[in-house]
């Protein structure tokens, strides 16, 4: 799934920021979930530059769940891809199921939906799981968590990865070099620090479950304005779906981080990428 990520990066890397080599080592095939975690907006974004990235750039299938209508691509997409082929939007089909309960049972139905389809969805797209699994839209914070909600976390995570391999071995019978089918989803944690894992049990049932984490931390600083944008964010990846560049053998235990990136956003809502 980081291959996916990447590729966003790397198509919307800022034209004015320094260049970098990338030396992003490859995700291997069993490990094709990413959690993005952060701000419920950006994180959108990022989920809807990633869909359409790969139904653009790759040519995949893609299914986008969400509780919130999408009533426009984002600004930046908008700017930086003004010729977009309607075809590569027919790629990507846009699902709303309102609860837990029925996005449950059309990623379900993915299984059979599959086999009446002349070529299965290759990545699956979840936005927002908060709002699914704390009852609705916005309910974060309102009480938090409890043993029933993880346990509905770990049945829907259990759920799309089941799904992402069914769907593998599907997109393997039309051709063996097919690449695995991967799963994005985004969460906006309870806890807004930096140790949200430790505190936040929904996040520690999903981290199971999703072998890389985004993570979306704002900048705090004066840079924005400095600079004369509007927000600036640090992109982390890390996990231990991340191939290790070099040895950690004095680190087992430690997870594998990728490179850090950094999201600019201007005040007219474009969006670019700089590698750190």
């Amino acid at each position: 799934m980081t291959d996916i990520l990447t590729l966003v990066f790397k198509t919307f890397t800022s034209q004015t920021g320094g260049r970098k080599e990338l030396t992003v080592a490859p995700s291997s095939p069993p490990t094709c979930s990413t959690l993005v975690v952060g701000d419920t907006g950006i994180s959108r974004s990022v989920l809807l530059l990633a869909a359409v990235t790969a139904a653009s750039e790759l040519g995949m299938r893609v299914v986008f769940f969400t509780q919130t209508q999408i009533q426009s691509l984002p600004l930046c997409l908008q700017k930086r891809v003004p010729s977009l082929s309607p075809e590569s939007l027919k790629k990507i089909k846009f699902s709303y199921p309102r609860t837990v309960g029925e996005l449950l049972q059309q990623v379900a139905g993915l299984h059979e939906s599959a086999n009446t389809s002349p070529t299965p969805p290759s990545l699956i797209v979840v936005d927002g799981l908060e709002g699914y699994l704390c009852g609705g839209p916005g309910a974060v914070g309102l009480g938090g968590f409890h043993p029933g909600e993880q346990s509905c976390a770990a049945h829907l995570s259990a759920l799309l990865c089941d799904t992402a391999a069914f769907l593998t071995q599907l997109l393997r019978r039309c051709s063996p070099s097919s690449a695995p089918c991967r799963v994005i989803a985004s969460f906006r944690s309870a806890v807004e620090t930096g140790e949200a894992s430790a505190t936040d049990p929904a996040l520690d049932v999903l981290d199971r479950y999703f072998r890389v984490r985004c993570t979306l931390d704002r900048d705090g600083s004066y840079e924005a304005a400095a600079a004369g944008l509007q927000e600036v964010w640090h992109i982390y990846l890390s996990g231990t779906g991340i191939a290790e560049a070099s040895s950690t053998k004095d680190c087992e235990d430690r997870p594998a981080v990728a490179p850090e990136w950094k999201l600019l956003i201007s005040p007219d809502g474009f969006m670019e990428f700089e590698l750190v």
